[in-house]
Protein backbone atom coordinates (compact mmCIF):
# COMPACT_ATOMS: atom_id res chain seq x y z
CA UNK A 1 0.00 0.00 0.00
CA UNK A 2 0.95 3.77 -0.66
CA UNK A 3 2.12 5.89 1.96
CA UNK A 4 -0.25 8.61 2.69
CA UNK A 5 1.21 11.69 4.10
CA UNK A 6 0.43 13.15 7.34
CA UNK A 7 -0.53 16.53 5.71
CA UNK A 8 -2.58 14.57 3.41
CA UNK A 9 -4.20 12.23 5.46
CA UNK A 10 -5.32 15.16 8.02
CA UNK A 11 -6.71 17.00 4.66
CA UNK A 12 -8.30 13.83 3.53
CA UNK A 13 -12.48 12.99 3.79
CA UNK A 14 -12.18 9.92 2.23
CA UNK A 15 -13.80 8.10 5.72
CA UNK A 16 -13.46 4.39 6.09
CA UNK A 17 -10.94 4.38 3.22
CA UNK A 18 -7.76 2.11 4.63
CA UNK A 19 -4.50 4.21 4.61
CA UNK A 20 -0.55 3.73 5.05
CA UNK A 21 0.94 6.37 7.33
CA UNK A 22 4.35 6.53 8.26
CA UNK A 23 5.91 8.59 11.11
CA UNK A 24 7.73 9.10 14.15
CA UNK A 25 6.27 8.90 17.41
CA UNK A 26 5.30 12.72 19.46
CA UNK A 27 3.45 10.95 22.32
CA UNK A 28 1.87 7.86 23.08
CA UNK A 29 -1.50 7.68 26.05
CA UNK A 30 -2.05 4.36 26.88
CA UNK A 31 -5.65 3.13 29.07
CA UNK A 32 -7.20 -0.48 29.55
CA UNK A 33 -9.87 0.09 26.55
CA UNK A 34 -7.66 1.96 24.51
CA UNK A 35 -4.10 4.00 23.15
CA UNK A 36 -3.81 7.24 21.71
CA UNK A 37 -0.69 7.75 19.45
CA UNK A 38 0.29 11.09 17.89
CA UNK A 39 2.31 10.50 14.76
CA UNK A 40 4.21 12.67 12.67
CA UNK A 41 6.38 12.79 9.68
CA UNK A 42 7.26 16.15 8.97
CA UNK A 43 5.09 17.16 6.37
CA UNK A 44 3.09 19.70 8.70
CA UNK A 45 3.04 20.65 12.49
CA UNK A 46 0.33 18.90 13.06
CA UNK A 47 0.26 15.31 13.99
CA UNK A 48 -2.29 12.81 13.46
CA UNK A 49 -4.13 10.91 15.97
CA UNK A 50 -3.45 6.48 15.61
CA UNK A 51 -6.34 5.16 17.85
CA UNK A 52 -5.26 1.42 19.19
CA UNK A 53 -7.78 -0.82 20.36
CA UNK A 54 -4.87 -2.65 22.76
CA UNK A 55 -6.54 -6.13 22.23
CA UNK A 56 -5.30 -6.20 18.35
CA UNK A 57 -1.64 -5.90 19.22
CA UNK A 58 0.71 -7.52 21.65
CA UNK A 59 1.23 -5.82 24.89
CA UNK A 60 5.04 -5.95 25.44
CA UNK A 61 4.81 -4.51 21.56
CA UNK A 62 2.39 -1.76 22.18
CA UNK A 63 4.62 -1.01 24.99
CA UNK A 64 7.63 -0.14 23.37
CA UNK A 65 6.05 2.27 21.05
CA UNK A 66 7.70 5.38 23.36
CA UNK A 67 8.11 8.78 22.50
CA UNK A 68 10.90 9.14 19.13
CA UNK A 69 10.54 5.59 18.25
CA UNK A 70 9.29 5.29 14.21
CA UNK A 71 6.33 3.57 13.18
CA UNK A 72 3.96 2.39 10.21
CA UNK A 73 0.34 2.51 10.63
CA UNK A 74 -2.65 0.52 8.47
CA UNK A 75 -5.74 1.77 9.33
CA UNK A 76 -9.30 3.18 8.54
CA UNK A 77 -9.19 6.43 8.20
CA UNK A 78 -12.70 7.98 10.12
CA UNK A 79 -13.74 11.40 11.40
CA UNK A 80 -12.13 12.41 14.49
CA UNK A 81 -14.35 13.10 17.66
CA UNK A 82 -11.68 15.44 19.28
CA UNK A 83 -11.50 18.80 19.14
CA UNK A 84 -9.19 20.47 16.72
CA UNK A 85 -8.17 17.85 14.33
CA UNK A 86 -10.50 16.61 11.30
CA UNK A 87 -9.62 12.99 10.97
CA UNK A 88 -7.48 10.30 12.96
CA UNK A 89 -6.50 6.72 11.98
CA UNK A 90 -8.06 3.81 13.51
CA UNK A 91 -5.52 1.06 13.88
CA UNK A 92 -5.56 -2.18 12.65
CA UNK A 93 -1.76 -2.90 11.94
CA UNK A 94 1.41 -1.17 13.29
CA UNK A 95 4.74 -2.04 12.50
CA UNK A 96 7.81 -0.93 14.10
CA UNK A 97 11.02 0.13 11.97
CA UNK A 98 12.73 1.85 15.08
CA UNK A 99 12.34 1.91 19.20
CA UNK A 100 13.58 4.85 20.88
CA UNK A 101 15.36 3.99 23.84
CA UNK A 102 14.10 5.92 26.85
CA UNK A 103 17.17 8.31 27.15
CA UNK A 104 15.95 9.80 23.87
CA UNK A 105 17.50 13.36 24.39
CA UNK A 106 13.76 15.20 22.34
CA UNK A 107 11.26 13.74 25.20
CA UNK A 108 8.25 15.58 25.52
CA UNK A 109 9.14 18.10 27.69
CA UNK A 110 10.34 21.81 28.09
CA UNK A 111 14.01 21.95 26.88
CA UNK A 112 15.52 25.09 26.36
CA UNK A 113 17.03 26.25 22.69
CA UNK A 114 20.53 26.18 24.62
CA UNK A 115 19.50 22.64 25.68
CA UNK A 116 18.44 21.35 21.89
CA UNK A 117 21.72 22.86 20.30
CA UNK A 118 23.64 20.19 21.74
CA UNK A 119 21.39 17.61 20.13
CA UNK A 120 21.27 20.04 16.70
CA UNK A 121 20.75 16.32 15.07
CA UNK A 122 17.93 15.34 17.05
CA UNK A 123 16.22 19.09 17.60
CA UNK A 124 15.32 19.13 13.61
CA UNK A 125 12.14 16.49 15.04
CA UNK A 126 10.85 18.71 17.34
CA UNK A 127 7.39 20.84 16.55
CA UNK A 128 9.35 24.25 16.48
CA UNK A 129 12.29 23.20 14.94
CA UNK A 130 10.39 21.63 12.19
CA UNK A 131 8.18 24.57 11.95
CA UNK A 132 11.26 26.69 11.51
CA UNK A 133 12.52 24.39 9.05
CA UNK A 134 9.71 24.25 6.80
CA UNK A 135 9.16 27.71 7.11
CA UNK A 136 13.22 27.86 6.36
CA UNK A 137 12.12 26.04 2.81
CA UNK A 138 9.62 28.52 1.77
CA UNK A 139 11.22 31.37 2.20
CA UNK A 140 14.01 29.89 -0.03
CA UNK A 141 11.09 29.47 -2.70
CA UNK A 142 10.14 32.79 -2.23
CA UNK A 143 13.63 34.40 -2.80
CA UNK A 144 13.76 32.33 -6.12
CA UNK A 145 10.00 32.87 -7.22
CA UNK A 146 10.54 36.50 -6.40
CA UNK A 147 13.65 37.24 -8.53
CA UNK A 148 12.38 34.66 -11.60
CA UNK A 149 9.07 36.76 -11.73
CA UNK A 150 10.80 40.33 -12.29
CA UNK A 151 13.90 39.52 -14.89
CA UNK A 152 16.55 37.94 -12.41
CA UNK A 153 19.01 35.29 -13.53
CA UNK A 154 20.35 33.32 -11.00
CA UNK A 155 23.87 33.42 -10.74
CA UNK A 156 26.45 31.06 -9.17
CA UNK A 157 29.52 33.01 -7.63
CA UNK A 158 32.63 31.17 -6.32
CA UNK A 159 32.84 30.26 -2.81
CA UNK A 160 36.57 30.26 -3.05
CA UNK A 161 38.24 33.32 -3.42
CA UNK A 162 41.07 35.38 -3.40
CA UNK A 163 39.74 38.97 -2.31
CA UNK A 164 38.14 40.18 0.05
CA UNK A 165 35.29 41.58 -0.54
CA UNK A 166 34.30 43.50 2.72
CA UNK A 167 37.99 44.63 3.08
CA UNK A 168 37.82 43.16 6.79
CA UNK A 169 39.77 40.21 6.58
CA UNK A 170 37.97 37.94 8.85
CA UNK A 171 38.29 34.60 6.38
CA UNK A 172 38.49 31.51 6.39
CA UNK A 173 42.16 30.30 4.69
CA UNK A 174 41.51 27.44 2.63
CA UNK A 175 44.38 25.15 1.54
CA UNK A 176 46.29 21.72 1.22
CA UNK A 177 49.71 22.49 2.53
CA UNK A 178 50.87 20.70 5.29
CA UNK A 179 50.41 23.05 8.20
CA UNK A 180 52.70 21.37 10.52
CA UNK A 181 55.37 21.64 8.06
CA UNK A 182 54.90 25.14 7.56
CA UNK A 183 55.03 26.20 11.22
CA UNK A 184 58.62 23.95 11.71
CA UNK A 185 59.77 25.79 8.60
CA UNK A 186 58.19 29.22 9.32
CA UNK A 187 57.32 30.16 6.02
CA UNK A 188 54.57 29.71 3.39
CA UNK A 189 54.81 29.15 -0.10
CA UNK A 190 51.56 29.75 -1.66
CA UNK A 191 53.07 29.07 -4.90
CA UNK A 192 53.04 25.90 -3.97
CA UNK A 193 49.76 25.30 -2.33
CA UNK A 194 46.49 24.21 -4.69
CA UNK A 195 45.78 27.54 -6.20
CA UNK A 196 49.25 28.59 -6.29
CA UNK A 197 47.74 31.73 -4.05
CA UNK A 198 46.45 32.66 -0.51
CA UNK A 199 42.89 31.77 -1.13
CA UNK A 200 40.11 32.15 1.70
CA UNK A 201 36.23 30.92 1.80
CA UNK A 202 34.33 34.10 0.76
CA UNK A 203 32.11 36.37 2.47
CA UNK A 204 30.03 37.56 -0.21
CA UNK A 205 29.67 36.71 -3.81
CA UNK A 206 28.71 40.63 -4.57
CA UNK A 207 31.95 41.17 -6.58
CA UNK A 208 31.87 38.67 -8.67
CA UNK A 209 27.90 39.15 -8.69
CA UNK A 210 28.69 42.27 -10.02
CA UNK A 211 30.83 41.16 -13.13
CA UNK A 212 27.10 38.98 -13.87
CA UNK A 213 25.24 41.91 -13.77
CA UNK A 214 27.19 43.97 -16.48
CA UNK A 215 26.90 40.92 -18.64
CA UNK A 216 23.12 39.74 -18.32
CA UNK A 217 21.46 42.99 -16.56
CA UNK A 218 19.78 42.10 -13.51
CA UNK A 219 21.54 38.53 -11.31
CA UNK A 220 20.73 36.95 -7.51
CA UNK A 221 22.88 34.72 -5.71
CA UNK A 222 22.07 32.74 -2.91
CA UNK A 223 24.60 30.57 -1.33
CA UNK A 224 26.95 29.76 1.63
CA UNK A 225 28.87 32.89 2.67
CA UNK A 226 31.42 32.50 5.52
CA UNK A 227 33.21 34.77 8.11
CA UNK A 228 35.75 34.18 10.55
CA UNK A 229 34.40 36.58 12.75
CA UNK A 230 34.66 35.71 17.16
CA UNK A 231 30.79 36.58 17.56
CA UNK A 232 29.09 35.01 20.09
CA UNK A 233 26.02 37.08 19.63
CA UNK A 234 22.56 35.67 19.07
CA UNK A 235 22.72 37.36 15.60
CA UNK A 236 25.82 36.13 14.02
CA UNK A 237 27.48 32.45 12.28
CA UNK A 238 30.75 31.71 10.86
CA UNK A 239 28.52 30.15 8.30
CA UNK A 240 25.17 31.68 7.01
CA UNK A 241 23.56 32.26 3.38
CA UNK A 242 23.16 34.92 1.54
CA UNK A 243 20.89 36.68 -0.79
CA UNK A 244 22.70 39.30 -3.23
CA UNK A 245 20.96 40.78 -6.20
CA UNK A 246 23.12 43.38 -8.16
CA UNK A 247 21.38 45.15 -11.10
CA UNK A 248 22.72 47.28 -13.81
CA UNK A 249 21.17 50.98 -14.56
CA UNK A 250 19.81 51.06 -10.87
CA UNK A 251 19.63 53.99 -8.67
CA UNK A 252 19.66 55.01 -5.32
CA UNK A 253 15.75 55.13 -5.12
CA UNK A 254 15.37 52.60 -7.64
CA UNK A 255 17.51 50.45 -4.92
CA UNK A 256 15.58 51.31 -2.43
CA UNK A 257 11.80 50.09 -3.63
CA UNK A 258 13.67 47.15 -4.74
CA UNK A 259 14.53 46.06 -1.09
CA UNK A 260 10.90 46.95 0.19
CA UNK A 261 9.41 45.50 -2.29
CA UNK A 262 11.01 42.42 -2.15
CA UNK A 263 11.15 41.80 1.65
CA UNK A 264 7.41 42.14 1.70
CA UNK A 265 7.09 39.70 -0.92
CA UNK A 266 9.03 37.04 1.48
CA UNK A 267 7.12 37.77 4.53
CA UNK A 268 3.56 38.01 2.31
CA UNK A 269 4.37 34.46 1.03
CA UNK A 270 4.91 33.32 4.20
CA UNK A 271 2.04 34.91 5.18
CA UNK A 272 0.34 32.89 2.78
CA UNK A 273 2.39 29.76 2.65
CA UNK A 274 3.20 29.03 6.29
CA UNK A 275 -0.41 29.37 8.23
CA UNK A 276 -0.16 26.67 10.33
CA UNK A 277 3.34 26.81 11.45
CA UNK A 278 2.69 30.78 11.87
CA UNK A 279 0.16 30.22 14.32
CA UNK A 280 2.14 27.44 16.25
CA UNK A 281 5.42 29.59 16.23
CA UNK A 282 3.01 32.72 17.33
CA UNK A 283 1.49 30.49 20.54
CA UNK A 284 4.78 29.01 21.71
CA UNK A 285 7.08 31.69 20.52
CA UNK A 286 6.11 35.19 20.15
CA UNK A 287 2.48 35.98 20.70
CA UNK A 288 2.95 39.27 18.60
CA UNK A 289 4.79 37.66 15.32
CA UNK A 290 1.76 37.76 13.64
CA UNK A 291 0.88 41.13 13.73
CA UNK A 292 4.34 41.76 13.30
CA UNK A 293 4.27 40.43 9.74
CA UNK A 294 0.94 41.88 8.98
CA UNK A 295 2.40 45.63 9.99
CA UNK A 296 5.55 44.91 8.00
CA UNK A 297 3.19 44.34 4.71
CA UNK A 298 0.83 47.44 5.42
CA UNK A 299 3.69 49.74 6.79
CA UNK A 300 5.42 52.29 4.02
CA UNK A 301 9.39 51.78 5.22
CA UNK A 302 10.56 55.30 6.56
CA UNK A 303 13.68 56.43 4.25
CA UNK A 304 15.61 58.44 6.55
CA UNK A 305 19.41 59.73 5.97
CA UNK A 306 22.41 58.54 8.56
CA UNK A 307 22.49 62.29 9.40
CA UNK A 308 18.84 62.71 10.66
CA UNK A 309 18.94 59.33 12.22
CA UNK A 310 21.70 60.36 14.55
CA UNK A 311 20.62 63.65 15.49
CA UNK A 312 17.05 61.79 16.44
CA UNK A 313 19.80 59.36 18.46
CA UNK A 314 21.37 61.87 20.11
CA UNK A 315 17.96 63.81 21.14
CA UNK A 316 16.65 60.68 22.45
CA UNK A 317 20.13 60.27 24.85
CA UNK A 318 19.64 63.43 25.87
CA UNK A 319 16.28 63.17 27.32
CA UNK A 320 16.84 60.21 29.38
CA UNK A 321 16.78 56.68 26.87
CA UNK A 322 19.64 54.62 27.65
CA UNK A 323 22.06 53.11 25.58
CA UNK A 324 24.56 50.39 26.10
CA UNK A 325 26.76 51.76 23.64
CA UNK A 326 26.57 55.91 23.75
CA UNK A 327 25.90 58.01 20.77
CA UNK A 328 29.10 59.91 20.07
CA UNK A 329 27.69 61.50 17.64
CA UNK A 330 28.10 61.96 13.57
CA UNK A 331 30.54 59.39 11.93
CA UNK A 332 29.61 56.48 14.69
CA UNK A 333 28.79 52.71 13.37
CA UNK A 334 25.51 52.61 14.69
CA UNK A 335 24.85 49.26 17.20
CA UNK A 336 21.92 46.53 16.98
CA UNK A 337 20.38 48.74 19.82
CA UNK A 338 20.24 51.88 17.65
CA UNK A 339 18.76 50.35 14.77
CA UNK A 340 16.16 48.91 16.66
CA UNK A 341 15.29 52.30 18.61
CA UNK A 342 14.54 53.65 15.35
CA UNK A 343 12.19 51.11 14.25
CA UNK A 344 10.49 49.80 17.05
CA UNK A 345 10.08 52.82 19.48
CA UNK A 346 10.50 56.48 17.39
CA UNK A 347 9.41 55.36 14.01
CA UNK A 348 7.65 52.06 14.57
CA UNK A 349 7.53 50.59 11.13
CA UNK A 350 10.95 49.66 9.68
CA UNK A 351 13.79 51.96 8.44
CA UNK A 352 15.69 52.36 5.07
CA UNK A 353 19.00 54.22 6.35
CA UNK A 354 20.65 55.97 3.70
CA UNK A 355 23.94 58.09 3.05
CA UNK A 356 26.58 56.59 5.89
CA UNK A 357 29.77 58.13 6.25
CA UNK A 358 32.96 56.90 4.04
CA UNK A 359 34.67 56.06 6.70
CA UNK A 360 32.34 53.19 8.36
CA UNK A 361 31.21 51.71 4.43
CA UNK A 362 33.05 49.47 2.03
CA UNK A 363 35.03 50.76 -0.91
CA UNK A 364 32.73 50.11 -3.38
CA UNK A 365 29.80 52.70 -2.48
CA UNK A 366 29.63 55.67 -4.27
CA UNK A 367 30.44 58.44 -3.30
CA UNK A 368 27.92 61.15 -2.41
CA UNK A 369 28.80 64.62 -4.25
CA UNK A 370 29.66 66.23 -0.59
CA UNK A 371 32.48 63.36 -0.48
CA UNK A 372 31.91 62.49 2.90
CA UNK A 373 29.07 59.99 2.07
CA UNK A 374 28.31 57.04 0.58
CA UNK A 375 24.82 55.62 -1.10
CA UNK A 376 24.16 53.07 1.31
CA UNK A 377 20.79 51.54 1.68
CA UNK A 378 20.76 49.64 5.24
CA UNK A 379 17.18 48.61 5.96
CA UNK A 380 16.56 48.15 9.67
CA UNK A 381 13.64 45.99 11.00
CA UNK A 382 12.15 45.13 14.29
CA UNK A 383 13.60 42.70 16.59
CA UNK A 384 16.78 42.44 14.06
CA UNK A 385 18.80 45.74 13.28
CA UNK A 386 19.79 45.52 9.99
CA UNK A 387 18.17 43.05 7.90
CA UNK A 388 19.71 44.31 4.63
CA UNK A 389 23.01 46.21 3.57
CA UNK A 390 22.92 47.65 -0.34
CA UNK A 391 24.18 50.49 -1.79
CA UNK A 392 24.54 52.27 -4.78
CA UNK A 393 28.19 51.06 -6.68
CA UNK A 394 31.24 53.39 -7.29
CA UNK A 395 31.05 52.92 -11.62
CA UNK A 396 34.12 54.80 -12.02
CA UNK A 397 37.33 53.79 -12.39
CA UNK A 398 39.46 56.65 -10.95
CA UNK A 399 37.36 56.82 -8.18
CA UNK A 400 37.23 53.38 -7.17
CA UNK A 401 41.11 52.87 -7.68
CA UNK A 402 41.53 56.09 -5.33
CA UNK A 403 39.36 54.10 -2.99
CA UNK A 404 41.41 51.41 -2.97
CA UNK A 405 44.60 52.81 -2.44
CA UNK A 406 43.40 55.24 0.17
CA UNK A 407 42.37 51.81 2.19
CA UNK A 408 45.84 50.15 1.17
CA UNK A 409 44.20 47.30 -0.20
CA UNK A 410 46.29 45.88 -2.81
CA UNK A 411 44.86 47.03 -6.13
CA UNK A 412 46.40 43.98 -7.52
CA UNK A 413 43.77 41.63 -6.34
CA UNK A 414 40.69 43.36 -7.55
CA UNK A 415 42.23 43.80 -11.62
CA UNK A 416 39.63 41.90 -12.62
CA UNK A 417 36.62 43.76 -10.43
CA UNK A 418 37.86 46.83 -11.96
CA UNK A 419 37.97 45.66 -15.55
CA UNK A 420 34.02 45.83 -14.97
CA UNK A 421 35.28 50.20 -14.56
CA UNK A 422 37.96 49.83 -17.64
CA UNK A 423 35.42 48.50 -20.01
CA UNK A 424 32.35 49.62 -20.44
CA UNK A 425 31.62 50.68 -17.27
CA UNK A 426 27.80 51.12 -16.08
CA UNK A 427 25.34 52.91 -13.41
CA UNK A 428 24.17 49.77 -11.27
CA UNK A 429 23.53 48.71 -7.25
CA UNK A 430 22.59 45.91 -5.68
CA UNK A 431 22.50 44.13 -1.68
CA UNK A 432 23.12 41.50 0.55
CA UNK A 433 19.98 39.49 2.96
CA UNK A 434 21.43 37.37 5.58
CA UNK A 435 18.71 34.73 4.88
CA UNK A 436 19.01 33.49 8.38
CA UNK A 437 18.16 36.98 9.77
CA UNK A 438 15.53 37.07 7.25
CA UNK A 439 14.35 33.47 9.20
CA UNK A 440 14.87 34.94 12.15
CA UNK A 441 12.34 37.42 11.77
CA UNK A 442 9.47 35.58 10.12
CA UNK A 443 9.63 33.03 12.75
CA UNK A 444 9.33 34.92 15.98
CA UNK A 445 12.70 32.70 17.32
CA UNK A 446 15.24 34.56 18.95
CA UNK A 447 18.38 33.09 18.33
CA UNK A 448 20.04 32.69 14.69
CA UNK A 449 21.53 29.10 15.63
CA UNK A 450 17.95 28.10 16.27
CA UNK A 451 17.19 28.52 11.88
CA UNK A 452 19.64 26.60 10.23
CA UNK A 453 19.72 23.50 11.24
CA UNK A 454 23.38 23.28 11.88
CA UNK A 455 25.09 26.46 13.22
CA UNK A 456 28.83 26.85 12.84
CA UNK A 457 29.69 28.93 15.63
CA UNK A 458 33.25 29.76 17.43
CA UNK A 459 34.33 26.86 18.80
CA UNK A 460 31.43 24.69 17.47
CA UNK A 461 31.39 22.82 14.23
CA UNK A 462 29.71 19.80 15.69
CA UNK A 463 27.40 17.62 13.32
Amino acid sequence: MKRTKVVDALQSTDFGNEILVKGWVRSHRSSKAVDFIALNDGSTIKNIQIVVDPSTIEADKLKSITTGACIGVVGTLVESQGAGQTSEVQSKEIEIYGLCPNDYPMQKKGQSFEYMRQYAHMRLRTNTFGAVMRIRHNMAIAVHKYFHEHGFYYFHTPLITASDAEGAGEMFQVTTLDLDRVAKEGKVEYSKDFFGKKTNLTVSGQLEGELGATALGAIYTFGPTFRAENSNTPRHLAEFWMIEPEVAFMDKDELMDLEEDFIKYCVRWALDNCKDDLEFLNKMIDKNLLNTLENVIKEDFVRLPYTEGIEILKKAAEDGHKFEFPITGWGMDLASEHERFLVEEHFKKPVIMTDYPTEIKAFYMKKNPDGKTMQGTDVLFPRIGEIIGGSVREESLDKLMEEIDRRGMGEQLYEWYLDTRKYGSCPHAGFGLGFERLILFVTGMQNIRDVIPFPRTPKNAEF
